[in-house]
């Protein structure tokens, strides 16, 4: 297990591919990646028991992660190269032609640490509870964990999910919300408000808790404190605030970050404001 501040120095890292990412093919989506670094960092790096180097689809007797709102594949490509998926040189080719690092996560080239197709929203919740539904019939007790937006529950399908996990008492699950309050074309409270997220989860008959997702001790702790409740009857649900942007001042707390990428002087600002730790690939 890493300590916090080799996790620190991961992060750092991490924001330094995404930005240059995004730079490189003037395309991706930043802000979100941003805000998710710590805690994606965390999982794979702390909370998650996993196989990198002996990858399988099926992921019997390990951990699983389910990237719902897959624009954010820059955090999610870096996360995984520096835990060993593939090689770390290979995020150069993220969103180009015939790479198989594209805008989101597909399965037809068989990129290794992704097991669905994601970015088409409200759907991997219900992947989720399926795979977790799947290890308890083949007596497997490893937790599933997957990653929303908060944007995203605005979609039907999440919310028939919800009930359905908690109704068949699918309890080795653990799924966390991005609660950065930004979406594409605005605030989460412009576009649709989204009410009381706490009591409506709680209504569902979810297990749930609440982190600042940028505070890495307060992810890594709340990761572990999920991971007790599983088994219990209930699904897991962590509501995570984030800052769209963080880590880069000039992007923070700002929707219009969404899905646009820095050019050459912004770059170099992000890069100045994340020192390098680990090399660049």
């Amino acid at each position: 297990m890493a300590s916090l501040a080799e996790l620190e120095k991961i992060c750092t890292q991490v924001r330094r591919d995404i930005v240059r990412m995004v730079h490189a093919v003037n395309s991706g989506h930043p802000g979100g990646s941003l805000g998710c670094t710590e805690y994606l960092v965390s999982l794979y790096f702390e909370a998650m028991n996993h196989k990198p180097v002996s990858f399988t689809m099926d992921g019997k007797g390990e951990d699983l992660f389910f990237l719902s709102n897959g624009h954010i594949s820059p955090v999610f490509y870096s996360v995984l190269a520096h835990s060993g998926y593939f090689p770390v040189k290979e995020l150069a080719t993220f969103r180009k032609l015939n790479s198989r690092l594209q805008g989101h996560p597909t399965t037809h080239e068989g990129l290794p640490g992704v097991r669905i197709s994601s970015g088409s929203l409200g759907q991997g919740l219900s992947v989720a509870i399926g795979a977790a539904l799947a290890k308890k019939l083949n007596k497997d007790n490893s937790i599933v964990y997957s990653l929303h937006g908060d944007g995203e529950l605005q979609e039907g399908q999440i919310w028939e999910a919800a009930m359905y996990a908690a109704g068949k008492k699918v309890d080795t699950i653990i799924s966390t919300i991005d609660m950065n309050g930004q979406q594409i074309d605005g605030s989460t409270d412009n576009v649709l408000p989204m009410g009381d997220l706490k009591a409506k989860w709680e209504a569902f008959g979810w297990d749930v808790l609440a982190m600042n997702g940028n505070s890495l001790k307060e992810v890594v702790d709340t990761l572990n404190s999920a991971k007790t409740r599983t088994g219990k009857g209930k699904p897991v649900m962590i509501l995570m605030k984030t800052e769209m942007g963080h880590g880069v001042d000039f992007m923070m707390g700002s929707h219009k970050w969404h899905g646009v990428a820095p050019n050459n002087e912004q770059l170099a600002v992000a890069l100045s404001q994340n020192a390098e730790t680990l090399g660049d690939y």
